[in-house]
């Protein structure tokens, strides 16, 4: 069980929160299996082969570029850009690719097949097939004014009266609690986030989120003092195009992290691995996080170097 006191809401808005989509062109990802020595720079080699193939054919149609590609070696944590630490001789190549007319993406999935029989040694498991063309559904969220809304109600054929409470009300927001950073001295020792915090992330829209939960409430200061917002851009600047934003959730010793820009577009806008964030909290979890030296040894927390 859980017992939550002292909650206060901020009062009803004047608006509604819309969430609506609309089409905007064409989208199509797929995946190839590579075993062999230097796998992760021969996929690699592979997905400029077929891209290069493909626009030479969409100049000859005058079809123009594509909008969008996003090429990853799974396996190689492409996930983790400039923090990636794998070596591997096996690898999963996955191409996304999003284009404003279907027939260019029709020719991007006919050239999947020949160039994976005929390119890199140790191409496989080509198991998915020609990759299937697929709208996309864009979304655009806007907060629309209640009273230039009608609202009605149906049951059973019949209109319902329904009153709509329109005007927003307005409340106060309880002051927070100043939130404290705290230098963790000279004899710092660095430990990964993990050890320290546990993590979650999430999407809105083109958005990533990511939640930091202390472990320990005294964790929190150092984490806030080494978890900067210029800090989380810098990790994820291989994935994210915007700004980055922290806020500080009192009573729970958490943070949140929103990540502008950051997937692709989002949802099934985006051709990238990880559409939804799901994966950020759990990269950011493996960051260094300076504490003092005592609090490390008093709570058996080892160092990155040695974890």
């Amino acid at each position: 069980q859980v017992l939550v006191k002292g909650g206060k809401g901020l009062g009803r808005t004047g608006s509604y929160k819309v969430s609506a989509t609309h089409a905007d062109g064409w989208r199509a990802v797929t995946t190839l299996t590579l075993a062999a020595i230097d796998a992760p720079a021969k996929a690699e080699r592979v997905a400029e082969a077929i891209l290069t193939r493909c626009r030479r054919i969409f100049r000859d149609k005058n079809l123009g570029d594509f909008r969008q590609v996003s090429t990853e070696v799974l396996g190689a944590e492409a996930a983790y850009g400039a923090n990636a630490r794998a070596q591997t001789r096996e690898v999963v190549l996955k191409i996304g690719a999003a284009h404003d007319d279907r027939r260019a993406l029709n020719i991007f999935a006919g050239e999947i097949a020949p160039m994976a029989i005929s390119t890199a040694q140790g191409l496989t498991g080509f198991f998915a097939g020609r990759p299937k063309v697929q709208p996309v559904v864009r979304l655009f969220s806007f907060l629309q004014d209640k009273s230039a809304t009608p609202v009605a109600v149906e049951v059973d054929g019949k209109d319902v009266p329904v009153t709509v409470a329109a005007k927003a009300v307005a409340l106060e927001a309880p002051a927070a609690p100043q939130a404290e950073s705290r230098d963790a001295g000279p004899d710092a020792v660095n430990v990964r986030l993990v050890d320290l915090a546990w993590g979650r992330s999430g999407d809105k829209g083109d958005i990533a989120n990511i939640g930091i939960l202390a472990r320990k409430p005294e964790y929190l200061p150092y984490i806030r003092s080494a978890l900067t917002e210029e800090t989380v851009k810098d990790y994820f600047a291989h994935l994210c195009d915007g700004a980055v934003e922290r806020f500080d959730l009192p009573g729970s010793h958490s943070l949140n992290f929103l990540l502008h820009e950051s997937l692709g577009g989002g949802g099934i806008a985006s051709v990238r691995i990880d559409p939804q964030g799901k994966g950020f909290a759990q990269m950011l979890l493996d960051i260094e996080i300076p504490v003092p030296a005592k609090m490390a040894a008093r709570d058996g927390l080892r160092s990155a170097q040695s974890a």
